[in-house]
């Protein structure tokens, strides 16, 4: 396939960013995204220019780092698929594609198509883990949990916080991330002591740094692993549980 490519190009997060004009011959529908990425790099490196930064780790859609807007839409055009995990076959011989860093404010670009997601990390410090020291760790079968609890707990752990839902959501908002760390953990009996505290810290530094959500649901649609809305009601609720009991000791 040939490809037309406009890349956001960006030195710094001090200088002005642009988009650059790439031709690409000889692209294999069976690579990946970032493949294709890879070898216009080499082109550039061969030429003598600076290859295009982008952030990757494990390529199989686990770690969350892939994160880019293709066309417009947060991991491209495929439902349920992360970057890495997005194949050339989607595209035509011909197309033209934009690829862009994540759009939000919480997220500064630092270079290229890198931008600084440690926002994330700060809701997760805010109160995302078990710290409750409860000795060495029991037989898993022997707490025990429902079924339905457990798939639920699941589901919400399946969040990789790649940042997609912030990127594509009109406001920025940090809802459906935060929902998700949070939901995982009190539904388990191990989140338990921490329940009110986790809770409100977790929200609080979530409002220090993001939008707020008008029930776009467009975090949903671009969610790699599906993660749904329904956590963001289950956090409310537990948000105005913790606000109720009117303490944040846990």
């Amino acid at each position: 396939m040939k490809l037309q490519l406009r890349v956001w190009r960006q030195k710094s997060s001090d200088a002005k960013g642009a988009f650059v004009d790439y031709e690409l011959d000889d692209v294999s529908e069976e690579m990946s995204f970032l493949e294709m990425l890879d070898v216009l790099n080499e082109r550039l490196s061969m030429e003598g220019d600076d290859p295009i930064a982008f952030d990757h780790d494990c390529r199989e859609g686990i770690c969350g780092s892939c994160s880019l807007m293709i066309n417009g839409t947060a991991h491209g055009p495929n439902k349920s698929t992360a970057t890495c995990q997005l194949h050339m076959r989607s595209f035509k011989d011909g197309d033209s594609i934009a690829i862009e860093p994540w759009r939000a404010a919480a997220f500064p670009v630092l270079r290229d198509l890198i931008v600084d997601r440690s926002p994330l990390d700060m809701v997760i410090q805010a109160g995302g883990y078990v710290s409750v020291n409860t000795g060495s760790a029991p037989e898993a079968n022997l707490t025990p949990i429902g079924k339905v609890e457990a798939d639920r707990a699941m589901d919400a752990a399946e969040c990789i916080g790649c940042g997609a839902c912030v990127a594509q959501c009109p406001n920025g908002a940090g809802q459906l991330f935060t929902a998700a760390k949070v939901s995982q953990l009190a539904l388990l009996p191990q989140g338990g002591p921490e329940r009110v505290a986790r809770v409100q810290g977790m929200v609080k530094a979530m409002e220090e740094s993001f939008g707020t959500c008008s029930n776009f649901t467009e975090c949903e649609a671009v969610c790699p692993k599906e993660i749904s809305v329904d956590f963001i009601a289950m956090m409310n609720g537990e948000y105005l549980r913790a606000s109720l009991i009117g303490r944040s000791d846990g």
